[in-house]
């Protein structure tokens, strides 16, 4: 029997391990979460009392379907799930989980994204969370971050997050969006040709913000108990409150992919560094990768490239896949839907070069954007070095949080493109590792 590890347990995760079941297979699925889902459809823990419709709002019925689908095959045996673990290493054929090692002769990466950050003055501070921190403790947690809220940022993520926190009767102070209106028309024509439901229902969640909702604005600085900002016409304003959530997009979390041997290339759409596959996701020998992990495209299009791996893998086995080539035509209107979302909301939408050299760029390690710049002029301006000399992409996140804000940076600094600065190497552990979980009996 091949043996196909599937790592992550999201939209991409979930409809790959249902095609793979489907031909026959048993795949084992490695996955974060204690219970399936991804942080999309993140699940709470038995008993929570709040219903799908409020947790997910008008995805609820997919996160039901999506549930449903991976709670019977677990119940049934037609998956081997490892939920709570991490694949932390990868190496000829071995994902290494703790102290476990799993052989796979095929490898599917369903790794999703993270939070994509720019460094604000003051965004170490106490109460400043990502959007995906805020998203997370609220579904999984019931709980809002605070009791007067900022959210700031750009993206779709944005307008998602503000709406849950206050269908759940949190207080949301304002919505702080650094793309400009004519930013946001400049793409959203193109978005509502590729999805126009899925555009429609993004500007009814707008409208409910109401005036919370401020578009082109500028962050200056978070202090202790408040935001000060520039609206679009650069009138200073200041919004006290007692938590903050950032980000900017997300970035796709490829540390599992670089270690599986992928090959990179810059995506001047998104503004980082991603891994290069076929339409189907083929990464390489017997490697193939799915979802946000790949490209940002979101949870609909994560369930068609998560089949589409499946498929990818199935087709190298010589099983034929009939449907492939609809997945595919909807493969394609997803990437135009997403293309023109990025140009609507652009990276990274702050003033980078205006960042004081005080201001904090690694939280996890406190570095400076003075630290980082003189790091550059002593080394030169590449990821690998100014990280070896300055430290940054060495703290627990390893780089995810300071990572692409500080390429920029530094190619800013050097008046180069970003993609000249290179990417950091990804080196095990994907993931901090307690001392304990690699000790074998």
């Amino acid at each position: 029997m091949t043996r196909v590890l599937v790592v992550g347990a999201g939209p991409a995760g979930i409809r790959a391990a249902e095609r793979l079941v489907r031909a026959g297979l048993r795949p084992i699925v490695v996955d974060e979460g204690a219970r399936a889902g991804g942080q999309i459809y993140r699940r709470p823990p038995e008993g929570f009392s709040r219903p799908p419709e409020k947790l997910y709002g008008s995805e609820a019925g997919k996160a039901r379907a999506l549930h449903a689908v991976f709670d019977a095959m677990v119940a049934s045996g037609q998956v081997d799930h490892r939920p709570q673990a991490s694949v932390h290493a990868i190496r000829d054929g071995v994902a290494h989980v703790g102290a476990q090692r799993i052989a796979h002769d095929r490898l599917i990466l369903a790794t999703g994204a993270t939070d994509r950050l720019v460094p604000v003055e003051g965004w170490q501070r106490a109460g400043v969370f990502t959007l995906g921190a805020a998203q997370i403790a609220l579904k999984a947690q019931g709980v809002a971050i605070g009791r007067r809220i900022v959210l700031a940022g750009s993206g779709p993520l944005l307008t998602l997050v503000a709406t849950q926190l206050l269908a759940a009767g949190a207080g949301v102070a304002a919505v702080l969006d650094t793309a400009t209106l004519a930013q946001q028309a400049g793409g959203g024509g193109g978005m509502a040709l590729a999805r126009p439901a899925v555009t429609a229902r993004g500007l009814a969640m707008r409208a409910r913000l109401g005036r919370l909702y401020h578009a082109g604005v500028r962050l200056d600085r978070i202090a202790e108990d408040a935001v000060h900002w520039r609206d679009a016409k650069g009138q200073a304003q200041v919004t006290p409150c007692d938590a903050v959530a950032l980000g900017w997009h997300l970035r796709a979390e490829t540390q599992l992919a670089d270690l599986a041997g992928a090959r990179f290339a810059w995506s001047d759409t998104w503004a980082q560094w991603l891994p290069v596959a076929d339409p189907m996701g083929r990464a390489g020998p017997g490697l193939y990768l799915a979802g946000d992990g790949l490209r940002i495209l979101g949870a609909d299009s994560a369930e068609t490239a998560g089949a589409l791996a499946a498929n990818a893998c199935l087709n190298d086995l010589g099983t034929a896949t009939p449907d492939t080539p609809r997945l595919l035509r909807r493969a394609r209107r997803m990437h135009r839907f997403a293309a023109a979302m990025a140009q609507a909301f652009p990276w990274p939408g702050v003033p980078l070069d205006a960042l004081p050299d005080t201001a904090v760029l690694c939280r996890c390690e406190g570095i400076t954007v003075g630290q980082m710049r003189a790091a550059a002029d002593h080394g030169g301006a590449e990821a690998n070095r100014v990280k070896s000399l300055g430290r940054i992409g060495m703290g627990r996140c390893q780089g995810r949080y300071c990572q692409l804000a500080a390429a920029d940076l530094i190619a800013r600094h050097a008046g180069l493109a970003p993609q000249a600065v290179g990417r950091l190497r990804g080196q095990p552990p994907a993931r901090p590792v307690p001392i304990d979980a690699l000790l074998e009996d």
